[in-house]
């Protein structure tokens, strides 16, 4: 089935393959789709895949977002904060649920789950469970967790 990602991953081969308007135009197709902002730009790894299709879902153009990752609708990944100027880089086998807020230059480690409409805008270690506003650690993962 065709959602953001997939109109990403096309545009992203597009652009890594030098063809001028194509990403353009197909990232302009994906905000009047699905009204998301899933640039071509952006770097977001394998088997990622967006809620819903990736409905609301807003990512700045310079974020990295790792393999395998799970992200919900009415997500927003983007620009900085006073504490942390500069972009999220989000790791591998991460969880972000409906309508987090994920900004700064911040690090989230691998195998975090960040809860619903959590504000995260500090840096989160691997293996976490964040939620709140602003976003606190409710608990490391360990093992079978």
């Amino acid at each position: 089935m065709l959602n953001a990602i997939c109109f990403y991953r096309v545009a992203r081969w597009l652009y890594l393959h030098h063809v001028p308007v194509l990403p353009k135009l197909i990232t302009l197709l994906i905000f009047l789709i699905y009204n998301s902002k899933v640039p071509y730009q952006a770097v977001i790894g394998k088997g990622t895949k967006l809620g819903y299709g990736g409905v609301g879902v807003i990512i700045h153009s310079k974020a990295i977002i790792g393999s395998y990752c799970s992200i919900g609708q009415q997500v927003t990944i983007g620009g900085g904060n006073s504490h942390y100027p500069g972009l999220p880089v989000i790791g591998n086998h991460v969880r972000i649920s409906k309508g987090a807020i994920v900004f700064g230059g911040i690090t989230i480690g691998n195998n975090v789950t960040i809860g619903a409409n959590a504000v995260v805008n500090k840096p989160v270690p691997d293996n976490a469970v964040v939620a709140g506003v602003p976003a606190r650690i409710l608990r490391i993962k360990h093992g079978n967790d």
